[in-house]
């Protein structure tokens, strides 16, 4: 086979991972074997993508926010992963992340998607229940206060921009936080506004998605455990280890 041949075949392998793979869509079922997910049938609905990059402003007012950086860390097989979580560019998708966090939404979740070359993706809350039956990655944090789910909006700010832009996807590459190997990003299905608390981990470089999906920081100690990490595997626990006093609710 030649080079050339080569090449193209890595790159068409890519290029069908990110398109058929929603992040946060493709569901697999609580013993961790792939199966297809309800959210796959999502369409790519415009009446979720606002025209103003500022339209969700009302929303975001009753999320938490993060004003400035924190630092999180996950206990995953017995070792540590720190996160580094960017409130700066960020400010909302950060709020969310740090906010679950703080109330013990990641103890013991699952990762239950994890692709070699791609994404390690957890934080389903129903994968805490070792017994649960349904369709892992099909669920989200459902806030105690309102007994509704909490969606965000996809925020991605851009470079030379003030402030982010919500609720369009397909931005392109011109992104101040980039898919680039260890960004912790939120997973979410076909609709922009649709992430909750479900968060992948990128194995390796991932430019196809810049644009397309919120990063919200990056892991800056412990890839190496990360890289290590099976579908299956539990986040023994997760804490706020730095910039708590930054989290406004």
């Amino acid at each position: 086979m030649s080079e050339k041949t080569n090449v193209w075949l890595i790159k068409m392998c890519s290029l069908l991972l990110a398109s058929s793979l929603i992040l946060g869509g493709c569901a697999t079922s609580a013993n961790t074997s792939q199966s297809s997910s309800s959210s796959d049938n999502l369409t790519t609905d415009t009446v979720a993508i606002a025209d103003n990059k500022n339209s969700n402003k009302t929303m975001n007012n009753n999320l938490p926010q993060l004003e400035g950086m924190a630092k999180v860390e996950l206990q995953v097989n017995g070792s540590p992963i720190l996160i580094e979580v960017n409130g700066t560019e960020a400010p909302t998708t950060a709020g969310n992340f740090v906010d679950l966090v703080e109330r013990g939404v990641y103890d013991g979740v699952v990762f239950h998607r994890v692709i070699p070359g791609f994404v390690a993706q957890g934080g389903d809350p129903k994968s805490k229940d070792p017994n649960y039956r349904g369709q892992l990655g099909t669920n989200g944090f459902t806030d105690p206060e309102t007994g509704m789910e909490r969606r965000i909006p996809l925020e991605i700010k851009l470079e030379g921009d003030e402030d982010p832009t919500y609720s369009k996807a397909k931005l392109g590459s011109s992104v101040t936080l980039k898919h680039d190997r260890g960004a912790v990003a939120m997973a979410r299905s076909a609709m922009p506004d649709s992430a909750s608390s479900q968060f992948y981990i990128a194995l390796e470089d991932l430019p196809s998605l810049d644009g397309d999906y919120a990063v919200f920081g990056k892991v800056v100690e412990g890839m190496d455990v990360v890289s290590k990490i099976n579908q299956g595997d539990r986040v023994e626990s997760a804490k706020v280890i730095e910039g708590l006093d930054n989290l406004k609710k």
